[in-house]
């Protein structure tokens, strides 16, 4: 099953492709390139000192940090363009019912991937045929939830708090994809165009002993899935880098200090915490130990649910990688519009 492949530079059925340089693109990797490697150079500036070194260092940690988790997307995404859309489906399930929104909501909860990984799969799943409602659920319900992160958040604040925000959390996804799912059949958003109907008669498991055994195994398929990870990721790649910098700079030059002293269990610590959570581009692993802090030493685990949910659902990456996929503004405004109410007022309760 051969489907027409595309990406930034527009190619269609026939092959023909045209192409143009992203000129913000190229200026965010010499950016990038500048501040990793005056970490490692250890550049000094005689003028504002301190902040450009923190700047570097910054950079060079949230880089590090997100590494390994944009290389597994990168595996993730290359592996789905091989599958075909038919298997997808059958696994995610038939678009507009319940039990494919069950069943996105437990793959993001399954799936060991950091947020960055999560959104480069998620962004896959919509070319290959997933709804935009299994999609939202899938992104809601994984950033912070995969096995390794679950385990590190039981030993920052108990087993009971992280139950408890795993099970808030798959009900935003759950609530959210059914809003989603109704607002598609409205026509208030635009449905996706990449669906895929499957025959009645499919059988997932007939159809992939079939492929299995006519596949044939080679040491270029390695290289072949690399490249083609990397250039069905290029636009989330951008946005993580866009992100990376935009968050390097703010906790260069931003005082943390005036910010921390309104995180209490408050109404105003729960706004300022949502605040914070929409400017600070913070990876899960990063984001995991901050909402400890906020029930550990603030006291306000409505503040810490909100930190690790909301970060999501205002994320400009996000956003901006939902509107590049999706071709809407609509579908990615909409995000954080449905899930920001469902997780202020969870927030608030927790804080009570």
């Amino acid at each position: 099953m051969n489907d027409c492949h595309q990406t930034e530079n527009h190619s269609n059925c026939h092959g023909e492709t045209t192409s143009k340089k992203d000129y913000f693109f190229i200026g965010l990797i010499v950016l990038g390139v500048t501040l990793y490697t005056g970490h490692i150079l250890d550049m000094n500036f005689e003028i504002l000192s301190n902040q450009f070194k923190h700047l570097f260092h910054s950079f060079f940690e949230i880089i590090n940090t997100m590494s390994w988790g944009v290389f597994l997307g990168v595996i993730s995404v290359g592996l789905l363009g091989r599958v075909p859309r038919e298997y997808i489906i059958s696994v995610l399930g038939q678009p507009g019912k319940f039990s494919s929104l069950i069943k996105a909501t437990g793959a993001g909860l399954l799936l060991d991937l950091c947020s960055h990984g999560i959104l480069m799969v998620g962004m896959k799943l919509y070319e290959r045929g997933a709804s935009t409602a299994q999609v939202m659920a899938f992104l809601i319900a994984s950033p912070w939830n995969s096995l390794s992160l679950t385990i590190i958040l039981v030993t920052l604040i108990g087993l009971k708090w992280t139950l408890t925000f795993i099970i808030f959390s798959a009900v935003i996804a759950l609530v959210s994809g059914l809003i989603f799912d109704l607002l598609e059949k409205k026509g208030i958003l635009p449905s996706n165009p990449h669906k895929v109907e499957i025959p009645e008669d499919f059988k997932l498991l007939k159809n992939i002993r079939n492929d299995l055994k006519s596949y044939q195994f080679s040491k270029q398929d390695i290289g072949k899935l690399l490249i083609a990870g990397i250039k069905d990721s290029k636009m989330i790649i951008k946005w993580l880098l866009f992100g990376a910098i935009l968050s390097s700079f703010i906790q260069a030059f931003v005082d943390q200090d005036v910010l921390q002293a309104y995180f209490g269990p408050t109404i105003l610590g729960l706004l300022a915490t949502l605040v914070i959570t929409t400017i600070l581009e913070v990876c899960s692993e990063g984001a995991s130990p901050i909402a400890a802090d906020l029930i550990n030493r603030a006291g306000a685990p409505g503040n810490s649910f909100t930190f690790l949910m909301a970060g999501v659902a205002t994320d400009y990456t996000e956003i901006l990688s939902l509107k590049s996929t999706t071709k809407s503004w609509k579908v990615a405004l909409f995000l954080p519009l449905v899930t920001v109410p469902q997780v202020l007022v969870i927030g608030y309760i927790l804080n009570q």
